[in-house]
């Protein structure tokens, strides 16, 4: 049987030395390929959310609600980061908002900022990946992370939730969109069909 994650010591999830100090060498992940995963984060979300709409019956309303909560989510913890990273206050006291939004409404505020965080990964140097960056988090925790680490949550984070909204949209009998990474790849150039 698997062990949940109370059965192992608290000091493993302390950063070790060795990593603290890997924090200020150089970093294993591209830009280029860091700019290609919030391209892909993008579009993934585009398709997501068009598919969304397509699910127009009255019988699915509930399950439409909820993964628009899910898709608010990401929403909102993005924007809780990309304040983090511009060191500024977002103004949000929780992961969500009280209120849902309508489905198109999110749509575009998410795009916009989905195209905040390709800018950003775009623009950003080696050295300012490596800066860490101390932040509260919304139950007022203390935190600190380095602008990568918090560039990677925001894609895991992102990734994690569209597969719960596709989960959700399967019990709606429509399949969601085939989000991976290198179908991505190969949507955006097709010339790698022809390896």
């Amino acid at each position: 049987m698997p062990a949940s994650t109370r059965d192992f010591p608290r000091a493993s999830y302390q950063m070790s030395p060795d990593r603290q100090a890997c924090n200020t060498r150089s970093h294993t992940m591209s830009k280029k390929s860091l700019q290609s995963l919030f391209a892909q984060k993008s579009w993934a979300n585009n398709e997501l959310f068009n598919a969304l709409a397509e699910i127009v019956s009255e019988q699915h309303a509930d399950a439409v609600h909820a993964a628009t909560r899910m898709l608010n989510h990401i929403y909102v913890v993005d924007r809780i980061f990309r304040a983090h990273l511009l060191g500024e206050a977002h103004g949000y006291t929780a992961t969500n908002t009280d209120a849902t939004p309508e489905l198109g409404e999110l749509q575009f505020a998410a795009a916009e900022t989905d195209a905040w965080f390709e800018s950003y990964a775009a623009g950003v140097t080696e050295a300012q990946l490596g800066e860490a960056i101390s932040f509260r988090f919304t139950d007022g925790d203390a935190g600190t992370m380095t602008r990568e680490e918090m560039l990677f949550h925001v894609i895991t984070h992102g990734a994690y939730h569209r597969g719960n909204v596709g989960q959700i949209m399967k019990s709606t009998s429509i399949a969601p969109p085939r989000d991976l990474y290198p179908k991505f790849l190969h949507v955006r150039e097709p010339a790698r069909r022809q390896a």
